[in-house]
């Protein structure tokens, strides 16, 4: 058996990036057991892929807040008893952080990560025993896929899969018929699409008989939520889902439409048709891809019209839902992206991953 330990705690998209290396390293190592450590909040995400053998919580978002509580400090106790009860031949830290890095040497073991020109703060690169590289401006699948295949020893397969396991049960709140899910909730404010845009949009879905399904998960975008949806008549405010019920509707959707956020990606993972909606980011270098339909639209500051999203819709409803593997061949960048950088390590010979 060879014991694995994937280190990828946050964030959403982040995690969802991090699922095909997880499929890779399921077809590539015989007899493998994968223990993963994740964000509590985020741990129905990992058990999504049917390769992950145990997965490990950690709330260090929660700990950091609470240092002098006693239950912090029993709570670490337990995570650090369940990472440290047997060595692994391989721990990979896929985060890049100070503080990843150091998770990570609580456990015994191989210590891999990205040496200090790839990886996100560059003394994390310290911690490790191995480090290797993977371009910064490569897509964050691409780069994760490498950094796992250099750490075990195998060659990056030519083919991509996200490898989750879930349903298209349709839940009982939701209607009969057809519908789309827009997904507009976002952290950062400038990544939102405007709201006049979803209502134009909901209103055109409701006229080709699609119900527009809103999900939420603060009271702000619950009620941004419930304002799209009252310019359709067949507008939808689910209850409050997590993340497997969210998996089942994305995937049961005719199609997604959702903005720069870990969602989205998600949608794509389960095979959903996306289109995908960018205001503040560039999508080559951490865009949706997927086995299905996917359009990348907008950029910095050029977010798309509702035209051109509900085109794009269309053309996602007709493809249809697929899942399983595809080849995905990363190219050069346009010329205008090539001084872009997702974060400050440079690689001159990087590459992003064009759709």
């Amino acid at each position: 058996m060879t014991r694995i330990l994937l280190i990828k705690s946050s964030s959403l998209g982040d995690v969802i990036h991090c699922l095909p290396a997880v499929s890779d390293m399921s077809r590539q190592v015989p007899d493998l057991s994968l223990d993963w450590v994740i964000e509590e909040s985020l741990a129905d995400v990992a058990r999504l892929h049917p390769a992950v053998t145990r997965v490990i919580p950690v709330q260090l978002r929660r700990w950091r807040r609470h240092l002098l509580d006693g239950e912090t400090w029993r709570e670490f106790g337990l995570f650090r008893s369940r990472i440290g009860a047997a060595p692994y031949d391989r721990i990979i830290d896929a985060q890049g952080l100070i503080r990843s890095a150091m998770l990570a040497r609580l456990a015994a073991g191989l210590h891999c990560g990205y040496d200090r020109h790839s990886v996100r703060e560059p003394p994390a690169s310290l911690f490790y025993d191995r480090r290797y590289p993977a371009g910064v401006t490569l897509h964050a699948v691409e780069r994760m896929r490498r950094l796992a295949a250099q750490a075990i020893g195998y060659e990056v397969p030519a083919e991509l899969d996200y490898g989750v396991r879930t349903t298209t049960a349709r839940p009982e709140w939701l209607g009969a018929g057809p519908y789309l899910v827009g997904l507009h909730a976002t952290a950062r404010a400038d990544k939102a699409w405007f709201e006049e845009r979803w209502a134009e949009l909901a209103r055109r879905a409701a006229a080709e008989g699609f119900s527009l399904v809103l999900p939420w998960g603060s009271g702000a975008e619950l009620r941004r939520s419930e304002r799209i949806a009252a310019a359709s008549p067949l507008g939808v405010v689910p209850p409050s889902l997590g993340f497997a019920e969210l998996a089942a509707l994305l995937a049961g959707a005719a199609a997604v439409v959702g903005v720069d956020t870990g969602l989205t990606h998600l949608a794509s993972a389960v095979g959903a048709p996306v289109v995908a909606i960018y205001a503040a980011t560039w999508s080559e270098f951490n865009g949706v891809i997927g086995a299905g339909f996917v359009a990348n639209l907008g950029g910095p500051g050029t977010p798309p019209s509702a035209d051109e999203a509900w085109t794009q819709t269309l053309k996602a409803v007709e493809s249809g839902r697929k899942v399983g593997a595809w080849r995905a061949e990363p190219a050069e960048p346009a010329p205008e992206l090539a001084g872009r950088r997702r974060f400050r390590p440079s690689n001159a010979r990087a590459v992003v991953h064009r759709r």
